[in-house]
């Protein structure tokens, strides 16, 4: 897929280690060609490997005649540990953060150092931000976890020069870019940092849920980007039969939905990190979100 790219956005493209090019003029009977975006700098900072954002391996995709979704997993109380706060779905946003800084309902309160809700921009009053796009990562890390908000360190600044590629910018705290728009709340599956960065279990996530269901009806985002296989698994279990069997690279290219809001599958930052070769990937799946909701502000 190709955009009309800005000298900024190149930037921010080579900032992701994708080189850009536009295509040759087309000759008459000949089908347009798309932009090539498949050139892969080979001096990127990486980073190490952890056990969340292992490579795929090969999956038998599912027959067409797939039986019915199954059924989350019901979260499994821990002895001692009291139960989910009540009412969730009818928070406002100031007692939905409040829910989520002192939730003590699954183990991984036990190890945290702090929860992770979220950045995007400000709240006023207990309402929400309205926002165009929201960005669904997997589970905090341990910078996360020491920082309180979710993808920092290389991972996260790859995301950032992602986001600004297509004319977003996270939070209020950092100058404002010239043509960059706020209107971005990013977050995570689950709230809190699995001990040694494990990936979550499903009672884990079956625990988290509610609060990102929440987070969405709250932000109403015209676009939500789900980066990694527990972020697509969590938001697409109720809509794609078996999504637990089917690898990522199989749910790219494509547009799903999640309580309405369409939803665009993609890498995750870490894992890019590792792959040099699949950040053009990364670059289409940013393409297709852009063309399903051309939301963004993108002034010069």
């Amino acid at each position: 897929m190709s955009l009309d790219l800005d000298k900024r956005q190149r930037a921010m493209l080579r900032e992701m280690g994708v080189r850009v090019w536009q295509p040759m003029p087309v000759v008459a009977e000949v089908q347009p060609v798309e932009a090539a975006i498949n050139t892969i700098a080979t001096g990127a900072r990486i980073e190490r490997a952890q056990p969340r954002f292992d490579a795929e391996k090969p999956v038998v995709a599912p027959a067409r005649t797939a039986p019915a979704p199954v059924a989350a997993p019901a979260p499994r109380q821990v002895p001692g540990l009291p139960p989910r706060p009540a009412g969730i779905d009818r928070m406002d946003w100031s007692a939905l953060q409040a829910a989520v800084s002192g939730c003590r309902a699954c183990a991984l309160c036990e190890s945290r150092k702090n929860t992770v809700f979220g950045v995007g921009p400000a709240a006023a009053d207990g309402v929400a931000p309205q926002v165009d796009w929201l960005i669904v990562g997997e589970a905090p890390g341990e910078n996360e976890d020491l920082a309180g908000e979710p993808f920092v360190g290389q991972a996260g600044k790859l995301l950032d020069n992602m986001l600004l590629a297509i004319g977003l910018q996270r939070g209020d705290d950092a100058p404002a870019r010239t043509g960059a728009s706020r209107s971005v709340f990013i977050t995570n599956v689950l709230k809190c940092r699995p001990p040694a960065n494990r990936n979550p279990e499903p009672a884990e996530v079956a625990q988290c849920e509610p609060y990102l269901k929440r987070q969405v009806e709250l932000l109403r985002p015209k676009m939500i980007l789900a980066l990694g296989k527990f972020a697509a698994q969590s938001l697409l279990q109720d809509s794609v039969p078996e999504v637990q069997k089917i690898p990522l690279g199989k749910l790219r290219g494509q547009v799903h939905h999640y309580l309405g809001v369409p939803v665009v599958v993609s890498y995750h930052p870490a894992y890019l990190l590792r792959s040099l070769g699949d950040k053009a990937k990364a670059w289409d799946d940013l393409c297709l979100a852009l063309s399903v909701a051309p939301t963004v502000v993108r002034s010069a």
